[in-house]
Order: structure tokens, then C-alpha cells, then sequence
């Protein structure tokens, strides 16, 4: 698989601009604040239809339009897919698939798989439970397109019973036993139902990706103790989660009957996989509070690389995208990464400077200045 064109429209600092790409390596190279990222960016936002940078769409649009235009020309197996995405910040975003449009956008999910390496990776272990959360459903939905419905699904069912909770809380206080809360009943069966198809995905993924980032982390900085992952799950230590889905339901259910005074306290959802976090190990300590930073940036580099081989796997061979990140990475990591990721059908690297693209990385250049893309070599 490899993104043999990309176009974009309004889409950051381009006003527009028409980007010819090839399989094997692309360097894009040029100073800070050129406009580098933003060209990786829109092709990591075709492949998730979300940024790696913002959690929202308004700031992908330039500055004074109306909307932005992504365009990207998909290979897979030697034939071409065309993936157009029209952002259109406070309404809904539109997709087409070859020109022809498709009824809601996350239909183009599939089409383009991409593994991100950015400097904002270091927050999947130095940062909020969030950010390991994001990581974990983003690849479920590269492997299995349909768990973005699911994903939805969830979050929406989240919000109505979060709103029901702090409704309900304070009218119990005032009026005491009289409240009907039938109805957060059955908000509370919707959520056990759809959160226990979310978890049971997510165990599995753990439970497969173990020995992968295992296996990646001493590829780019062999280390005495190695890594581990841990599921820490909101319905307690204590919980052994179930392994079957309707299981999961079941305890999910009586989490929440369990959990229900406190929540209806505080106004806020406290059992769900939103509430769940990836535990990070090194050796025997919690990587978040005890890597150093090396060990940080390899220990993140080690989960992209792991969803890189695992999408593989899956067949269609993702692309890879370096936005920035040999400049983090000391002569020895630099190496090994750069001979890891060589192999690629194709490798998208972002660069200040050209000493910063290791030179086992040869292929095209672009030089991005001042608002143009130039293809060097």
C-alpha cells in the first residue's frame, strides 16, 4: 500500500497544493514552520480522519476559509482508490470514494492505513490515560473499520447517561427516594452492552500486541527487564474481566449498579472502558514516572512499530510516517530505527535539516519552503 498522490485544498497553510508521491522513502525537507507536518498530517487524517496534533477539525482549515479539501491517491495491490475528504468545521464532513460520495464519512476508513511516529507520541507514556486509550482504539479501527461505529456508539451512549447522572443527582438530593431512575436503568444497560464489545476488543488487542512491543522495544533499545503491558480496567483491581462478551456485560452491569451512588454524587460516569487505562511497564516499575526520556521515546517508538507489524499482518502493509522524530533520537536508536523501518513499501519522513535523515533512508526529496513543495531528487 502506498499514497501515490496527495492533494490538498485550504488544508492548514495551503491554499493548495498537489504533492506526486512513489513507494520507498520520501524525505520532505525544510525548516520549522514551513509546512512539513501539515502535508503528513492531512494524509495521517485520510487513513483515521483524525489528527495527530488537535482533537478537533476547525484548525485544519486555513485561516478565513470555509472548509478544507483532503485528496488522497491510494495503491493497494495495483489498483487505485481515490479518497476525497471535504472538512467542514460545525457541520458534518463529507467523503467520496472515486467521486462517488459515500453516506457517512468513516465509510473511507480502511482504504488507507497509516503508523504515525510524531514527537507527540511521548505522551502515550508520559501522558493521561487518554492518550493510551486513543492509541489502543485507533489501531482497532485500522484492523476492523466497523469498531469506528462501535466507537460512536459508546460515546454516545456516554453522553446521555453522563447528562442523565447530573440531572438526576441533585433532584435525589432535594426530593430523596421519590426519583424515578428507570430510565438510568436502561442508559446503564446500553452502556454495559456497547462498553463490553469496546473492552473485549481491546483485551484481545493487548493480549496480541504483548510480545510484539516486547519484541520492538529490544529491537530499538535493548534494555535488562524488558516490557510489559497491563489492562487496568475501572471495575477494580479486584476484577478479573470476563473473557466472553456477554460476561463482560454482566460485570460491566454490576460495576455500575455498584458504582451508582457515587455517581449520582458526583454527576460523572466512573465505570467504562473511558475510564480504563494501558499500564507501561520497564522491568518491573510503570514506565510513566520512571523511563527517562530515552527510554520514554523508544517505549512509544516500540507501540508504533508493534502496530506497524501488526497491521502488516493483517495484509496491506501500512504507511509509515516520521514526522520529526530522528532529531529526538540519539546515533544509536536513530540506527536501528532507520534499518527497521527501511523495508516499508513506502516511508514518509519529515526533517529541519538533511543531516537528520539517516542515510540507510535514501529515496526522493522535497524540499517544503515558504508555502511550495519542491521535489529535489
Amino acid at each position: 500500500m502506498h499514497v501515490a498522490h496527495l492533494s490538498l485544498t485550504d488544508f492548514r497553510s495551503y491554499p493548495a497544493v498537489e504533492l506526486p508521491l512513489e513507494p520507498g522513502v520520501t524525505a520532505l525537507v525544510g525548516p520549522n514552520g514551513q509546512g512539513k507536518t501539515n502535508l503528513v498530517e492531512a494524509v495521517g487524517y485520510a487513513a483515521t480522519l483524525g489528527s495527530h496534533r488537535v482533537a478537533t477539525d476547525a484548525p485544519l482549515v486555513r485561516l478565513g476559509a470555509p472548509r478544507a479539501v483532503v485528496r488522497v491517491r491510494v495503491v493497494r495491490d495495483g489498483r487505485a482508490t481515490l479518497v476525497e475528504l471535504e472538512i467542514n468545521p460545525g457541520r458534518a464532513n463529507r467523503a467520496r470514494l472515486n467521486q462517488s460520495p459515500v453516506p457517512r464519512a468513516r465509510e473511507v476508513l480502511g482504504v488507507l492505513r497509516t503508523v504515525f511516529f510524531a514527537p507527540e507520541d511521548l505522551a502515550l507514556v508520559k501522558g493521561d490515560p487518554a492518550e493510551r486509550r486513543r492509541f489502543l482504539d485507533d489501531l482497532l479501527v485500522a484492523r476492523t473499520p466497523r469498531l469506528a461505529g462501535v466507537r460512536a456508539d459508546y460515546e454516545r451512549v456516554l453522553k446521555q447517561r453522563t447528562a442523565l447522572l447530573k440531572s438526576a443527582g441533585p433532584a435525589l438530593r432535594q426530593r430523596g427516594a421519590g426519583v424515578d431512575l428507570s430510565t438510568l436503568d436502561v442508559w446503564d444497560a446500553h452502556l454495559a452492552q456497547v462498553g463490553a464489545e469496546l473492552l473485549a476488543a481491546r483485551l484481545e488487542l493487548v493480549a496480541t500486541l504483548r510480545p510484539l512491543v516486547s519484541g520492538a522495544y529490544d529491537a530499538v533499545a535493548p534494555a535488562p527487564g524488558g516490557t510489559a503491558l497491563d489492562y487496568a480496567c475501572s471495575m477494580g483491581p479486584d476484577v478479573e474481566p470476563a473473557t466472553g462478551r456477554d460476561e463482560l456485560a454482566e460485570q460491566l452491569l454490576a460495576a455500575l449498579s455498584a458504582a451508582r451512588p457515587r455517581e449520582l454524587e458526583r454527576g460523572v460516569c466512573l465505570i467504562g472502558p473511558h475510564r480504563d487505562d494501558l499500564v507501561l511497564r520497564l522491568g518491573p516499575a510503570p514506565a510513566k514516572g520512571y523511563a527517562s526520556h530515552g527510554e520514554s521515546w523508544s517505549y512509544a517508538l516500540a507501540l508504533r512499530l508493534a502496530a506497524y507489524t501488526l497491521l502488516s499482518a493483517d495484509g496491506g502493509e501500512p504507511v509509515l510516517v516520521l514526522d520529526d522524530v530522528f532529531a529526538e533520537l540519539d546515533a544509536g536508536r536513530r540506527a536501528r530505527l532507520a534499518a527497521l523501518v527501511a523495508p516499508a513499501e513506502q516511508v514518509l519522513i519529515t526533517a529541519a535539516v538533511a543531516q537528520d535523515v539517516p542515510e540507510a533512508l535514501t529515496g526522493a526529496w522535497v524540499d517544503v519552503r515558504d508555502g511550495t513543495v519542491q521535489r529535489v531528487r
